[in-house]
């Protein structure tokens, strides 16, 4: 079996480690980023929508960072929001804040019913950087 690679972001290795996952792998080239919500520091989630979408973004960023990376290394999206129909709106107005500019990585959205008490995630599949120079 190989090892993994695995990233971690400052201060949260514990929240991971409880909960069994890897916040990130590297392999091959590229960055592996498992869902991020909008979890506080102990692993619960943001009451307001707004604030909740916020955090996910800076929870992504902190691993992006931990990586060498950030959100310009990013090619492909992949998001889970529970009541997409009356959320979507809501949420997009706040992508811009974190997205930049185009040319934009690939996106997946998929509506969902249940997070486990969240309303947005986000996962990427990044470049790392070393590997795209070359």
């Amino acid at each position: 079996m190989a090892i993994r690679d695995v990233v971690f972001p400052a201060g949260r290795q514990a929240l991971y480690e409880h909960n069994r996952y890897s916040p990130a792998v590297r392999a091959n080239g590229f960055l592996f980023v498992s869902g991020q919500v909008g979890s506080r520091e102990d692993g619960s989630p943001e009451p307001e929508l707004e604030v909740q979408v916020r955090r996910a973004f800076e929870n992504l960023n902190a691993i992006l960072q931990a990586a060498g990376c950030s959100f310009d290394d990013v090619l492909d999206v992949t998001v889970f929001i529970v009541d997409p129909e009356s959320n979507f709106e809501k949420i997009w107005r706040i992508v811009p804040e974190y997205w930049g500019e185009a040319p934009h990585p690939t996106l997946t959205g998929i509506g969902v019913t249940w997070l486990y008490g969240f309303q947005f995630e986000i996962k990427v599949i990044a470049k790392l950087p070393e590997a795209s120079a070359g």
